[in-house]
C-alpha cells in the first residue's frame, strides 16, 4: 500500500488510527471531479470502520455524492459500522440493488441491528432482498424484546453432538458450505439441541482425531437465555472473559449464539450512554446531529437545572440582609458551592461506574459510604486552612476565615455522602442512577453549600 492511498493517520500516540486529513482530502477531490477509478483505488484500502468514520465525518452534500459515485462497491460491513443517525441516511440514498447486496453479505445479527431503527417501509424492502432462511431467521430476532439476548444473538451457530470425536467434528466443518463467517467455538449439544459445552478451535485443531470432543471442552461455559438484557450479557462476557456464549429460548434448546465484537459493542454503547447522562447532554446525542436536534436533546437538562438553581437562590434569598451587610460573603459563597459541586460530582462519577459494574453493592455500600465520608472530611480540612488563610489575608478577618473553613469541611462532607447516597437510592428506587443523580447532587451541595456558609456567618459575624 503506498503512502498516498494510506487513508489512516501515522503512527503517533494521539492519532495512531484517526483518518488521515490529506487522504480525505484526496477522496473529497475524486468526488468533486468524479473519477469513480481514483476513487475506489482510495477507498479500497480502508477498513469498513474507517470508511464508517468519514461518512459520519463530512456534511451531508459530500456524504450523498460519495455514495452514489462509490456505487455497487459499498460493502455491507459499512452499514453495520454506522452511527444509527447516518446508518438511516445512507440507506436512503444507496441504490436498491446495491442495498441488496451489501445486506445479503452481513450475518443475520448485524441485519437485526441494521433493522430495528429503520421505518416499517425500510425494513420490509430490506427483507425482501435476503433468503428466505435468512428473512425467517431475522424476522424471529426482531420478535424478540428490544435489548435482549435474542436481538443481539446470531442464527449462524456451529454445533455438533457430545458424542462426536475430534476427526468427525474436522470432516463436518470442511465439508459444510454454510460455516458463519467468523466463530471460536463449536458448542456441544444433546439429541434435545440443548447446549452442554463449548470447545474452542484451538483445542480442536491440536487434539488427535480419535480424542472425543466432551474430553476438550471448556472450563468456563455460559448459556445465555434469549430474553437476558444485553447490558447483563455484556457484563457476564466482561466478567467471566468469555469469547462467545450459545443462546436458548424458553425450553433450552439453541438457537443462536452470542460473540464478544457484539458484547463488548453493548458494553461500549452503555458506557458512552453513562457519560451522556451524567453530562445532561441526553444518550441520543451525536456529533453528526443538527442545531435542531441537539437543542431538543439538550433543553430538558438545561431546564432540570434551571430548578436547582432557583432552589438554591431561594437558600441565598433568606440571607439578603447578612449578605447587604458583610460584602465579602457574595464574594466566597460561589467557592464553597463550586467546591462541593465538584467533590460530588468525583463521588458520583465513581458511584455510577461502579453500580454499572456491578462493584457497588448491598454488601459494600456502607464501606464505600464511610470511605468518601472521610475523604471529603479530610479534604474539607485541607482546604479550610488553605480557604482560612485567604479570608483573614484577603478580608482582614479570622473570624470570616474559620466561617468559609467550616462550611467548606461540612459541604466536602456532603458532597461524598451525596455523591454515592444517592445514585444507590435511586437504582433501588428503580431509576437509572446516571439519568437523575447529577441533578440531586448538585442541589444538596448547592444548597447545604450556600446555608453553611451563611448560616454560620450570621452566627458568628452579627
Amino acid at each position: 500500500m503506498t503512502e498516498e492511498l494510506n487513508a489512516v493517520a501515522p503512527d503517533t500516540d494521539e492519532d495512531a488510527y484517526a483518518l488521515d486529513r490529506k487522504a480525505v482530502a484526496q477522496i473529497l477531490y475524486a468526488v468533486d471531479i468524479e473519477d469513480r477509478d481514483h476513487l475506489i483505488a482510495l477507498m479500497d484500502p480502508l477498513h469498513p470502520a474507517d470508511i464508517a468514520d468519514l461518512l459520519e465525518q463530512i456534511n451531508a452534500f459530500d456524504r450523498m455524492r460519495l455514495i452514489r459515485l462509490y456505487g455497487k462497491e459499498f460493502d455491507g460491513e459499512i452499514l453495520s459500522e454506522l452511527d444509527d443517525t447516518i446508518r438511516e441516511e445512507v440507506i436512503g440514498i444507496l441504490n436498491p440493488q446495491v442495498l441488496a447486496d451489501a445486506v445479503r453479505e452481513l450475518e443475520s445479527d448485524d441485519v437485526v441491528d441494521l433493522l430495528e431503527d429503520l421505518e416499517e417501509a425500510q425494513q420490509e424492502a430490506i427483507l425482501e432482498v435476503l433468503e428466505d432462511s435468512d428473512r425467517v431467521a431475522v424476522e424471529k430476532s426482531l420478535t424478540y424484546p428490544e435489548f435482549s439476548a435474542g436481538r443481539l444473538m446470531q442464527r449462524e451457530v456451529v454445533m455438533a453432538p457430545e458424542h462426536w470425536n475430534v476427526g468427525e467434528a474436522i470432516d463436518y466443518l470442511r465439508n459444510s458450505d454454510a460455516l458463519p463467517e467468523q466463530f471460536y467455538h463449536i458448542t456441544l449439544v444433546d439429541p434435545k439441541l440443548r447446549p452442554v459445552a463449548n470447545v474452542t478451535l484451538g483445542k480442536l485443531m491440536g487434539s488427535r482425531r480419535e480424542v472425543l470432543l466432551r474430553s476438550i471442552v471448556e472450563d468456563v461455559f455460559h448459556v445465555i437465555p434469549v430474553t437476558r438484557d444485553e447490558g447483563e450479557v455484556a457484563y457476564a462476557f466482561n466478567q467471566y472473559h468469555l469469547i462467545s456464549a450459545p443462546v436458548v429460548d424458553e425450553n433450552e434448546r439453541l438457537v443462536g449464539v452470542i460473540t464478544i465484537d457484539d458484547a463488548m459493542a453493548v458494553l461500549d454503547e452503555e458506557h458512552e450512554e453513562d457519560i451522556l447522562r451524567l453530562a445532561g447532554v441526553g444518550e441520543e446525542s451525536r456529533l453528526s446531529d443538527s442545531v435542531g436536534e441537539t437543542t431538543r436533546l439538550r433543553f430538558p437538562w438545561l431546564a432540570v437545572n434551571l430548578i436547582t438553581s432557583v432552589l438554591a437562590s431561594i437558600v441565598i434569598a433568606q440571607f439578603e440582609e447578612a449578605i447587604a451587610q458583610i460584602v465579602a460573603l457574595a464574594v466566597l459563597m460561589p467557592i464553597v458551592a463550586s467546591m462541593g459541586g465538584n467533590a460530588g460530582t468525583q463521588s458520583l462519577t465513581v458511584a455510577v461506574r461502579a453500580l454499572a459494574t456491578k462493584d457497588l453493592t448491598g454488601a459494600n455500600v456502607w464501606r464505600v459510604l464511610r470511605r468518601e465520608v472521610v475523604v471529603g472530611l479530610v479534604n474539607g480540612l485541607a482546604f479550610a486552612v488553605i480557604m482560612g488563610v485567604v479570608g483573614l489575608i484577603w478580608f482582614g478577618s479570622p473570624q470570616l476565615g474559620a466561617v468559609i473553613a467550616a462550611a467548606m469541611v461540612i459541604n466536602l462532607v456532603v458532597a461524598g455522602l451525596a455523591g454515592i447516597g444517592i445514585p444507590v437510592v435511586l437504582e433501588k428506587a428503580g431509576v437509572d442512577p446516571a439519568l437523575a443523580s447529577g441533578a440531586f447532587v448538585t442541589t444538596v451541595t448547592d444548597v447545604v453549600g450556600f446555608f453553611a456558609f451563611l448560616g454560620l456567618a450570621v452566627v458568628v459575624l452579627l
